[in-house]
């Protein structure tokens, strides 16, 4: 009787294998039969990951777009996500089809803890009315504007003091330039600055970095124009988005220019050069950027190489959509691979070098790039462009007016990239000498 019941249970989980196995192939087969995207065959269940580059995902897509096409599918486990590679791909997906790839994909964690609230993984109405109401409140309490240019200025000087207190010997700690960058969102949110040191602000590092949203409610609450989108549980994850847009990436920005400047000491002596001659021992202000072709360059080319957000962040289809001669159904994640733009020949002499002249014309004049695209295109893209371009200007500018940069007696340089959900570099030891 036990061999019976054993024989039973043996045919029923093969009965249901082998419907599962009918239904996925006949899915794939129903793909095909639309014109789904080509792409690399999948495993049952696990899809296409065993193939995935674990440490460097970007990497794999970039080298399967150039099997597959600009537009191709990849399996995560049963989940289809289709690729876009290359910036005319992106460009006609995010640019010229943008109200049809600028949704964001369900994610059942982030659905559970935020709930369709906020900007960064919100849809719908929702998005819109947020979006604009950050973009006109950051507006108003200074973005793009004098007011928050001094108060870059001045947190700048901070940060200065704070490197002057090492004396040129090395260090490897860089939260007092995650609490710099963090002090400026700080001010525009809450009206106020925190000492390097202070655990609110460290606290606060931590948070964003673990990517915990931050509990509390949000003082910028403008006119209530309805309380279907303006309550504090939505105003609160707004907040935590803002926090994370304008602090993580900028910060890992700034890192990676330290650590580029130590690589490349003539790059450094050059932007130097160019500070002493454009703005001396004077307070440097963002109307002396235009007269700073190579310096711009450099922070252009540090954005570029250092590829902060490789597989961009993911979309996903508001609706049915014959994409470039290929049907994509609704709901479908669609991964815009911003790796395989800042890495490609077609627009970058050299992708895998730093090499600023990519932004500089025969004559030594910056020279825009379109393909040259960090915080993404579209109705999706950053909303904190602005801000970052200014404190990435005012911060390396400023730290290399007053310190030159140089690695400790010995140390092993390692520019490539340390594992994480952003390209930051491996931690490094440095020596800020005074100048003057």
């Amino acid at each position: 009787m036990e061999i019976i019941n054993m024989d039973l249970v043996t045919i029923v989980l093969s009965v249901i294998v082998i419907l599962f196995l009918v239904k996925v192939f006949s899915n794939q087969k129903q793909g095909k039969h639309k014109n789904f995207p080509p792409g690399p065959k999948p495993l049952p269940i696990l899809g296409n990951i065993l193939i995935m580059d674990k440490t460097k995902p970007y990497k794999t897509l970039y080298q399967l777009s150039k099997e597959y096409g600009s537009v191709f599918s990849f399996h995560v486990g049963m989940a289809k996500t289709i690729v876009l590679c290359g910036y005319d791909t992106i460009k006609d997906a995010l640019i010229n089809n943008a109200e049809v790839f600028s949704d964001r994909p369900h994610m059942p964690v982030f659905a559970k803890m935020i709930k369709d609230h906020g900007i960064v993984f919100a849809n719908g109405e929702n998005w819109k009315v947020m979006r604009r109401f950050a973009l006109s409140t950051l507006r108003d309490y200074g973005m793009g504007k004098r007011t928050i240019e001094d108060k870059i200025i001045v947190e700048a000087e901070c940060l200065v003091q704070k490197l002057r207190s090492y004396e040129g010997k090395p260090f490897g700690d860089f939260s007092s330039v995650n609490a710099a960058v963090t002090n400026i969102i700080v001010a525009i949110l809450l009206g106020k600055r925190f000492d390097y040191e202070d655990p609110t602000i460290l606290r606060l590092i931590g948070l964003v970095n673990d990517n915990v949203r931050l509990l509390g409610s949000p003082w910028i609450m403008g006119k209530q124009e309805s309380t279907e989108y303006f309550h504090n549980e939505n105003l609160t994850v707004l907040v935590g988005d803002l926090f994370a847009a304008g602090m993580e990436t900028t910060a890992t920005t700034l890192r990676w220019s330290l650590l580029l400047m130590i690589k490349y000491p003539e790059i450094q002596r050059k932007v130097q050069n160019e500070i002493d001659r454009v703005i001396g021992l004077t307070q440097l202000q963002m109307m002396h950027r235009k007269q700073m072709p190579y310096t711009d360059a450099v922070i252009h080319e540090i954005q570029r190489f250092g590829d902060i957000v490789p597989n961009g962040v993911p979309r996903a289809t508001s609706e049915d959509v014959t994409f470039r001669g290929y049907f994509i159904p609704k709901g479908t994640t669609i991964l815009p691979v911003l790796h395989s733009i800042h890495m490609d020949k077609e627009y970058f002499k050299r992708p895998d070098e730093f090499y600023p002249e990519h932004f500089l014309d025969s004559s030594g004049n910056f020279k825009k790039n379109e393909a040259f695209i960090p915080f993404s295109i579209g109705k999706r893209s950053c909303a904190g462009e602005t801000l970052a371009k200014m404190e990435l200007f005012l911060f390396f500018t400023t730290l290399l007016q007053q310190f030159t940069f140089k690695a400790p007696p010995g140390a092993q340089l390692d520019i490539t990239p340390q594992l994480g959900s952003i390209n930051s570099p491996k931690p490094f030891e440095i020596c800020a000498i005074t100048r003057n």
